[in-house]
């Protein structure tokens, strides 16, 4: 049989998604689609808006095979660990080949544009920590130095300004790095970009625009159009259990606290929180009844309001410098959810992983790694502040994997 691996946060799965999955599986002619996904707490350092187990079969619903924690270590990083985690996922899981939305949409440009990269490496390097000691920030920094590195080329280059380019060069640069035989492919991003709001006459949004109508509005028939139904019904599943969507906003009262009860000092101990963030971060939740105005406040040029949520991510969940500097690759293969095809597939494989596979948490013992994700879990439904969510604290114990 053969696999293709998608990475994927779903949050939640839209028409945009369905796309890009239906093309993946053309473009590569394959029998299974693999997606790697982010548990409960995702890149751009937020909750999810609904936990990882409904996202996971608002996938299997819309055509993937199997879907695959991505360890929190690696769904909370940067770009370029967010890859390395999910393309070494997919290599291990045996996918001939792994494909990405882009706003470019060609290889071609990826490839010269890794090429430049890796044989100018110290001169972007050396370009980066200039412009960052102007005062900017780190992907405006990145921004700048590759503009100045790729005046060389007469190629056709990535533009790195976009997000999903961005992601796409770093799941080519992480194939490179490890080595992997896995194939790149990538599909053109139709219609919405990353950031852009839900428009009522398209059928696809980005996932943030129809977030936005959906805490605006709380209203499904402002969103019914740019989701498969599987998807909204989902949605609709989750508001009539829970009562709420996830939201840094609706975690504040407990971030908050965790924030303040600990000293500045200790705030510095945490992963990402860096030159002198931890005094802004504790004094601004001093003062600042909401996460917004919280937010507001410690924004600046040289902190993006991501990196500043990764930060805030991390002090929730207690993860430190410490831990982040002795996890480097993953350590196990969870899988949250398969259809018949995916189960068949996973069985096929199963005797020639080289990572352990985790169906029981329970099973596996003394795995730091893993003791992250179901930390992470039981914070994610404490955040929620719900009767039900209350009752799903300590479901990764609870839950296997989900068959269909």
């Amino acid at each position: 049989m053969k696999a293709t691996g998608v990475v994927v946060e779903y949050n939640p799965f839209h028409n945009g998604h369905l796309h890009h999955l239906k093309q993946s599986r053309l473009k590569t002619n394959s029998d299974v689609i693999i997606a790697v996904m982010s548990g409960n707490f995702l890149q751009r350092g937020e909750p999810a808006l609904v936990d990882k187990w409904t996202r996971a079969k608002m996938a299997l619903s819309a055509g993937v095979d199997l879907v695959i924690e991505l360890p929190y270590v690696f769904a909370t990083a940067q770009a370029s660990d967010f890859a390395k985690g999910a393309i070494f996922l997919l290599e291990a899981l045996k996918c001939e080949s792994f494909c990405f939305g882009s706003e470019e949409g060609s290889m071609e440009a990826f490839r010269h544009t890794y090429q430049l990269l890796s044989t100018k490496k110290t001169e972007y390097n050396t370009a980066i920590s200039n412009f960052m000691k102007q005062g900017i920030s780190y992907p405006k920094a990145l921004n700048e130095a590759y503009r100045f590195i790729s005046e060389s080329s007469s190629l056709p280059l990535v533009d790195l300004s976009k997000p999903n380019n961005i992601l796409g060069y770093h799941y080519i640069e992480a194939a490179f790095q490890l080595n992997a035989s896995i194939k790149p492919e990538t599909i053109h991003r139709i219609v919405a970009n990353y950031h852009d709001e839900a428009k009522p006459n398209e059928t696809i949004a980005s996932a943030t625009g129809i977030r936005k109508v959906l805490f605006d509005e709380m209203d499904f028939t402002a969103i019914e159009h740019f989701l498969p139904s599987t998807s909204l019904n989902e949605l609709q599943l989750w508001k009539s259990n829970f009562q709420i969507f996830g939201s840094w906003e609706r975690f504040w009262p407990i971030l908050r606290f965790v924030i303040l009860r600990h000293t500045k000092e200790q705030l510095a101990n945490y992963a990402e929180v860096t030159e002198g963030m931890e005094n802004a971060i504790w004094n601004a939740a001093m003062r600042n009844e909401t996460f917004l105005l919280f937010m507001q406040q410690i924004k600046s040029k040289r902190f993006t309001w991501t990196r500043i949520q990764r930060m805030l991510t991390h002090i929730y969940t207690e993860f430190t410098w410490e831990q982040l500097k002795n996890m480097d690759l993953p350590t196990y293969i969870r899988p949250l959810a398969m259809n018949k095809n995916g189960q068949a597939y996973l069985q096929s494989i199963k005797k020639n992983l080289q990572i352990p596979l985790v169906s029981r948490v329970a099973a596996c013992k003394d795995n730091n790694m893993l003791e992250l994700d179901l930390r992470a879990t039981n914070l994610y439904y404490l955040g929620l502040q719900t009767d039900y969510g209350q009752k799903m604290i300590g479901s990764d114990y609870k839950i296997t994997p989900i068959i269909r």
